[in-house]
């Protein structure tokens, strides 16, 4: 139906100049505006979400430019409404007007791209939105970097640091927004069940406030299939990562330092040198030294995966030095590092492993033991403990191991209190179903659809001259070869003789 008719309906409210061609008149967004007659569709109409708490001051800026050149009513502020209650309006309004026979309204359904403007948690919670719909087309989204890691937005192509917000940056934006390629995202379910305690919470603790993804991690009714008798059972779902350990921890506690004073927050760069220091305070740089034993995952948890649909549950042997897991869907973590990496076959370890794609239903698997082994993705071909690659993971906590444990989906951690008295609280994650993102070059992420790489099935990295040959200990040589002095640096504003 695209181009069958150059005169539709329309709305009185104007186009903004030269950015007509996104934008989408009142009575589709507004059912109760005034009808008239247009001569055009837009050939890319956008809905734009803005959390205005992002960025310091930039999501605020973001939005006073974005209403400046399209219609105000195409853009939200996600600290006033919520992502689901705007696009359940939106498509209510569309299909209502589809059946009326509304041309224009069949062009902008089949057009609509929408972006998302905030950090790694705001872009999730939307793009939940959009797969909670189930809609029969659902729109293309686009990210915009607003955060501390924003790894959701470097793993398309949009970058990783916070644009500019004057009008001819966001033109810039909208022409590649125009012109950017679909790929498909797999998103995953996460089940968290503990029967109840005899004492004390079970709830997940957030860092003060309730992060935007896990608005979604909710405690399921008594009605819900996933609810059983005598247990509390919590679900939620994420499409970069989940993550358990001490990483969780250190993001737990700058998410809580951010909360306390957000005026100290408002520059990316400062950002990224708090982090620094309070995993410097957690001892995050020093675990071996500093923490006991018993905060290694090993002490705290079994690891079981399902390598493939109706497959067989087998229980991994985690390193006992292991003190963070990660549950990886995107090639981008921690601010745009890759700790799967591409596997070779020179280690009969690796021989099993493919190189990462988004749309494959499988999730990898990597352990970290501390900081410093995170510092050997900073080395070509450096990775950090590949564990697997699975269609399910779960976790069976040990009894009495700990009183709680910190954990962490998309960059938004919480504190996970453990009943001490039982051994039957479980971590499960599983493939749910894939929405689409939109990509700009150069686009990090990897469909196992596109013809020009190699299939998950016929990697042919394995015979890479570069494949790295390691050994358990690959990671110390990491540390001596790519240590503070010559890798790691800590902003000049931070004084290291300061720290606690």
């Amino acid at each position: 139906m695209e181009g069958e008719a150059d005169i539709v309906v329309g709305s009185c409210s104007k186009p903004c100049g030269p950015l007509e061609e996104y934008h989408i008149p009142d009575y589709i967004l507004k059912p109760d505006a005034q009808q008239l007659i247009v001569d055009h569709a837009p050939p890319c109409p956008v809905v734009v979400f803005i959390n205005s708490r992002s960025g310091g001051q930039l999501g605020s800026s973001l939005i006073k430019t974005y209403r400046e050149l399209l219609n105000e009513a195409q853009v939200f502020d996600l600290s006033e409404e919520a992502p689901d209650k705007v696009l359940h309006r939106l498509y209510v309004n569309l299909e209502r007007l589809k059946m009326e026979g509304d041309i224009l309204a069949v062009q902008i359904w089949r057009r609509l791209r929408l972006i998302v403007a905030g950090g790694d948690g705001t872009a999730s919670w939307l793009l939940g939105v959009v797969s909670d719909l189930k809609l029969a087309h659902p729109p293309p989204v686009a990210t915009v970097p607003l955060g501390t890691g924003n790894n959701l937005p470097f793993s398309f192509g949009w970058g990783k640091k916070n644009p500019s917000t004057d009008q001819e940056a966001v033109k810039s934006f909208l022409g590649l927004v125009k012109h950017a390629k679909e790929i498909k995202i797999d998103s995953w379910h996460i089940i968290l069940r503990m029967r109840v305690p005899k004492e004390g919470p079970c709830d997940p603790i957030a860092p003060l406030e309730l992060p935007h993804s896990l608005h979604a991690f909710h405690r399921v009714s008594s009605g819900d299939s996933f609810n059983m008798e005598g247990y509390h059972t919590f679900r939620g779902g994420f499409w970069n990562y989940f993550s358990m350990g001490m990483d969780a921890e250190v993001s737990y506690a700058f998410h809580s330092e951010r909360k306390r004073n957000p005026e100290k927050f408002r520059n990316q760069l400062t950002n990224q040198g708090t982090y620094a220091k309070l995993g410097l305070k957690q001892g995050w740089f020093c675990a071996s030294l500093s923490q006991p034993s018993s905060r290694n995952l090993a002490q705290l948890a079994k690891v079981k995966v399902m390598k493939r649909p109706g497959s067989q549950w087998e229980e991994l042997q985690v390193h006992h030095s292991i003190r963070s897991i990660v549950c990886l869907n995107l090639p981008s973590f921690s601010g745009g590092l890759n700790p799967w990496g591409m596997p070779g076959t020179r280690r009969a370890a690796d021989s099993e492993f493919t190189a990462p794609f988004v749309d494959d239903g499988l999730i990898e698997v990597v352990g970290f033991r501390d900081a410093w082994h995170g510092l050997v993705l900073l080395a070509p071909n450096g990775h950090g403990t590949r564990i697997a690659q699975a269609h399910r993971v779960r976790f069976e906590f040990h009894k009495g191991a700990a009183d709680h444990t910190f954990m962490r989906v998309d960059g938004e951690p919480w504190k996970q209190p453990l009943p001490k008295d039982d051994d039957t609280v479980v971590v499960e994650i599983s493939h749910l179903r894939q929405v689409t993102m939109l990509a700009n070059e150069p686009c990090r992420s990897k469909s196992v659809n596109d013809p020009s790489l190699p299939s998950p099935a016929h990697n042919s990295h394995g015979d890479d001259k570069d494949a790295v040959e390691e050994d358990e200990d690959e990671w110390e040589d990491g540390r001596r070869k790519f240590g503070a002095a010559d890798t790691f640096k800590l902003p000049d504003e931070i004084d290291i003789a300061h720290l606690s």
